[in-house]
């Protein structure tokens, strides 16, 4: 019988397995997702351009966050539930980061908040694990920042990128962040962070050489109708399930065969 994950179960799994870790917005979703044993299931602020119709996470609130938050916690998964802190939420000042953490936990449901950081924040992070908040560090491609970027794009493919995203994971590591996602991050910087850090890596186009991957649902599920990013692979056609569905479900109503007595069952194989 699987128990609860914590912060401490991901810690013992680096070096043992690799960390299942995926994206879920609502509570069918996060039950699904539990019952395949997965270890982490993070709230995304990816919830934005997946669910909500947005080109970006950028326009995701504190109150989205709460609400889908809410929604994957009440699924009672034995999976860890994780909440990104949304845009620009962590560089308030720490009153208010601290009201936000403390909202997405105590209201939200999460076990852990996400940020999305450099080293300049590793000391607000470390106010925040003092507090009792278990932070998930996140480096490298850092969608919040997409204005100032201008599209998205692999991180550490210079000498001097790679010594910077390695000292942003050196420093939330120090400031006692329980894990780090390593987003669009050079696999072989993604690899270097990874044995030179005591907690687990958890990567999204960082290569295969981290302590787990994360995906999100859609993607995963082959139910992304926009963008697909080339380092995601669909593991079932869902989208194309409930294409043909609903094209079912119309043509019914249409031909007025619906409501009425469902098709009939085929005749049972005969027994030998």
């Amino acid at each position: 019988m699987r128990v609860k994950t914590t912060t401490q179960t991901l810690r013992r799994l680096k070096g043992v397995r690799p960390i299942v870790a995926v994206t879920a917005y609502d509570t069918p979703t996060a039950r699904l997702a539990d019952a395949a044993g997965v270890d982490l299931i993070l709230v995304g602020d990816s919830v934005g351009n997946v669910m909500l119709g947005f080109d970006s996470t950028v326009p995701v609130n504190l109150d989205m966050m709460v609400h889908h938050t809410s929604a994957v916690a009440r699924a009672n998964t034995r999976a860890m539930v994780a909440a990104d802190v949304p845009f620009a939420e962590a560089h308030f000042d720490f009153e208010r980061v601290l009201a936000s953490c403390q909202r997405l936990i105590q209201v939200g449901g999460a076990a852990a908040v996400k940020v999305e950081a450099t080293s300049a924040q590793a000391p607000m992070i470390a106010r925040l694990v003092e507090a009792g908040i278990p932070v998930w560090g996140h480096v490298g491609l850092k969608p919040q920042q997409l204005h100032t970027l201008g599209k998205y794009r692999k991180f550490g493919r210079t000498a001097d990128e790679a010594e910077s995203v390695l000292a942003d994971a050196l420093a939330l590591e120090a400031a006692g962040c329980f894990a780090l996602l390593l987003e669009l991050t050079d696999a072989a910087v993604a690899a270097r962070i990874t044995a030179r850090v005591a907690v687990p890596t958890v990567g999204i186009g960082a290569g295969p050489d981290v302590d787990g991957q994360i995906l999100v649902c859609a993607d995963l599920l082959g139910l992304n109708t926009g963008y697909v990013p080339g380092f995601a692979r669909a593991f079932a056609e869902v989208g194309d399930v409930m294409a043909r569905g609903f094209a079912a479900y119309t043509e019914a109503v249409r031909q007025r065969t619906f409501p009425g007595s469902p098709p009939a069952a085929p005749p049972a194989e005969p027994t030998s």
